[in-house]
């Protein structure tokens, strides 16, 4: 990768930046307006601190929380700042004592932007020699962490489970489905929007099973492919997707609540399952869980599934789209479902 000469650091500079502001708070669906992409000027490195280009970018439905002024486990994006996220980019310039050398590359969480001045001591180099660097997004990020933690910690699966697991055509679904045969899964059953999907979740992902949840009567597809009954839930979804899981779930079923994106939209939030008594009845385990909480099981996760990529036993796709300005276009088609597996911005080098 060509480095800009500015990176020797002779003179003193700042660099010119494109970046995305949330200039106004949703109400419902987000809109075009509630957001601006701006130009900016990033300054120097100061001391022990480097100047990162960043390369790729992360849009995630998590993402949509943070737009609502409201308590939750990550702090809301401030109106009229730049957006923050998950992003690797490759440091062009360092400041006096910075741990981290210029050509280095790095993950840290200061996306929606071209260029970002960081403290150098705050961000992960990363090992690009076996993998790509976007993998540290996805599969080897926090997308693949978390859904082997959901699968390990949350909802453990058992050898011979029946396992059942929404959005699993997205970055966290798809690696999930993969993960519960790795872990000894008899059957694994896969929902996701529309036939083309469905049926890459059996040929690329390994899944047993697939049902269309445009299709409708979820209840029924769910009984039909399982039968005998699902004796783990991974939700990313919520929703009518919780309700069928919980009409389908045998006794002592778990179930990891992951993400509930039918409902990130919603003014006011629905009531709860309809058959959430089920629960009482069948001795269920529902438990929630963010992966902030988890990250000491980072260091074996990403040991086992560089491994598993390396074999060629763990595939991982990804949806990029090119350009900072189409970053905000990248969000909204996560949110629609545009994507199969991990959905990714690329920044080209200009």
């Amino acid at each position: 990768m060509t480095i800009p000469s500015f990176t020797l650091l002779e003179q003193s500079m700042s660099v010119p930046s494109r970046e995305w502001q949330l200039t106004a708070r949703p109400v419902g669906e987000p809109k075009p307006t509630d957001f601006r992409l701006l130009r900016a000027e990033v300054a120097d490195p100061g001391p022990g601190q480097i100047l990162v280009r960043n390369t790729w970018l992360s849009v995630d439905p998590y993402m949509r929380g943070r737009m609502d002024d409201v308590p939750s486990y990550i702090p809301p994006f401030q109106l009229n700042e730049p957006m923050t996220g998950g992003a690797v980019g490759v440091v062009v310039a360092a400041g006096p004592g910075s741990p981290v050398p210029v050509g280095a590359t790095v993950s840290h969480f200061e996306a929606w932007r071209e260029y970002a001045l960081l403290d150098g001591a705050r961000v992960q180099v990363l090992d690009t020699s076996r993998v790509p660097a976007q993998a540290y997004l996805g599969v080897l990020g926090i997308t693949g962490l978390t859904a082997y933690v959901g699968l390990t910690e949350i909802a453990p699966v058992k050898e011979g489970d029946v396992v059942f697991i929404s959005g699993a055509a997205g970055a966290v679904g798809s690696v999930a489905g993969q993960i519960a045969k790795k872990l000894g899964a008899a059957k694994v059953i896969g929902s996701a929007g529309g036939p083309q999907k469905v049926k890459r979740l059996k040929d690329d992902y390994g899944f047993d099973a697939g049902i269309d949840y445009r299709a409708g009567e979820l209840v029924a597809q769910l009984k039909r492919e399982a039968p005998e009954g699902i004796d783990v839930y991974f939700d990313n979804v919520g929703g009518d997707h919780l309700d069928a899981a919980l009409a389908t779930m045998n006794t002592f079923g778990r179930i990891a609540l992951c993400g509930a994106i039918a409902v990130y939209n919603e003014t006011e939030l629905p009531p709860g399952p309809s058959n959430l008594p089920l629960a009482i009845g069948k001795s269920l385990n529902l438990r929630g869980f963010t992966i902030g909480h988890h990250m000491k099981t980072a260091p074996e996760y990403i040991g086992k599934a560089a491994g598993w990529l390396a074999d060629g036993s763990l595939h991982a796709d990804e949806t990029v789209v090119d350009g900072i300005e189409q970053a905000l276009d990248a969000f909204f088609g996560v949110m629609s479902g545009a994507n199969t597996g991990k959905m990714l911005v690329r920044l080209p080098e200009s």
